[in-house]
């Protein structure tokens, strides 16, 4: 393995650890109580903060990424970074939400795909 791809593998680690902390979080929450629970809320957003930052360095690195992976949305996770980041004054909590229950989990497993063909 090159050392590009064990930075990519990290990367694809720190994605998986994020996705992996909001889920726990929000493993018996609801939304009525996520939108009224600001310290979880904060710890959504700041793994959703972490995620967007490995995708970014993920196309810096292997710019390629995107080519050879069209379905993962790494650009999309990156602008949602930039959004909580620098809108913080304005998120969408709801948008959150339908995040963590629609598109974690696909993100998740299409993740681990990745890793596994970088293993072998």
């Amino acid at each position: 393995m090159s050392k590009k791809s064990l930075r990519l593998a990290d990367y694809l680690d720190h994605i998986q650890e994020a996705i992996q902390r909001i889920t726990k979080y929000c493993a018996d929450v609801d939304e009525v109580e996520f939108l009224s629970n600001q310290m979880l809320q904060d710890a959504v957003i700041r793994n959703f903060e972490v995620i967007g930052e490995a995708s970014h360095n993920i196309l810096k690195i292997e710019p390629s990424f995107l080519q050879e992976h069209p379905d993962v949305p790494l650009l999309f996770a990156y602008e949602m970074r930039n959004a909580l980041a620098h809108g913080y004054h304005k998120v969408d909590l709801e948008i959150v939400w339908v995040t963590i229950n629609r598109h974690l989990c696909d993100l998740n497993v299409q993740i681990s795909k990745i890793k596994v063909q970088l293993e072998s």
